[in-house]
């Protein structure tokens, strides 16, 4: 009778460490299995850093009361991408070609490309490095990574620092979907650590990789920090994966 009891208790106490470890298992959080600069790639693929992509951006601008808009043509493979202008017809033609962290402007009728800083402005509040596929694992390194919800949704929260002087940014603190894994907000900072903007994300539109449906970014609200009312919006459309030949990063056929 003790020998059954014992076994019982055994089998028992099996189970219930079975059913701890399992429940262990599964709430575990998947910070501990993904490390950051996962996170980031991840996240990176939505804003156009895969094999090759193209998509336009329609971008609007209010600052200081003044009103502008682009509509600009990007072709970007990895990390590297094209900008050509489309409208408005005072500025169709021009080109903006980033290479890894080098940026250069070329304009019809300019003998040389101009290099540029990523940091100079487009137009409103959107960087030139705004425009182009982000590498933000590649160019970031998060010194802390925390959990907060935004509108509802469980995100992860990289506080980056540049790695890099060519980098967009010096720091970003950056709102990750833990379930979508896409950048869903982002504040931006200089490097006495004064925020001068912020931008929102959403991802209406959608790429294949690896052969299953991921979000792609449609729209973008960037937001200066000190004069709410100077705001850009970035509109995202004409998504497609597409093969970028080496030809259209090549900075001697851009300038003929």
């Amino acid at each position: 009778m003790n020998f059954k009891f014992q076994v019982s208790s055994f089998k028992l106490m099996a189970l219930l460490v079975m059913v701890v470890s399992g429940i262990a298992f599964h709430t575990k959080p998947l910070i501990a299995d993904i490390s950051p600069k996962e996170i980031l790639s991840m996240a990176d693929e939505a804003r156009g850093n895969v094999e090759g992509i193209e998509w336009e951006i329609k971008i609007e601008s209010i600052e200081n009361g003044r009103k502008q808009f682009r509509t600009l043509k990007i072709k970007a493979r990895d990390f590297n991408s094209l900008a050509e202008f489309l409208l408005p017809p005072k500025v169709k033609g021009r080109k903006l070609l980033m290479i890894d962290r080098n940026m250069w402007f070329i304009k019809p009728g300019l003998r040389k490309p101009v290099p540029i800083s990523p940091r100079q402005k487009l137009v409103g509040g959107a960087s030139n490095g705004d425009i182009a596929s982000t590498n933000y694992a590649g160019d970031y390194d998060a010194t802390s990574v925390s959990e907060d919800t935004i509108n509802g949704e469980p995100c992860y929260l990289l506080d980056l620092i540049a790695n890099n002087k060519k980098a967009t940014y010096d720091r970003i603190m950056y709102w990750i979907s833990k379930e979508r894994l896409v950048g869903v907000k982002s504040k931006f900072f200089t490097v006495s650590g004064k925020m001068f903007k912020l931008a929102t994300f959403e991802y209406g539109n959608s790429i294949l990789i690896q052969g299953k449906p991921k979000p792609f970014v449609s729209k973008m609200v960037i937001t200066d920090a000190v004069v709410k009312s100077n705001v850009t919006i970035m509109n995202y459309s004409k998504v497609k994966l597409k093969k970028i030949p080496d030809s259209t990063f090549n900075l001697n056929l851009l300038v003929r």
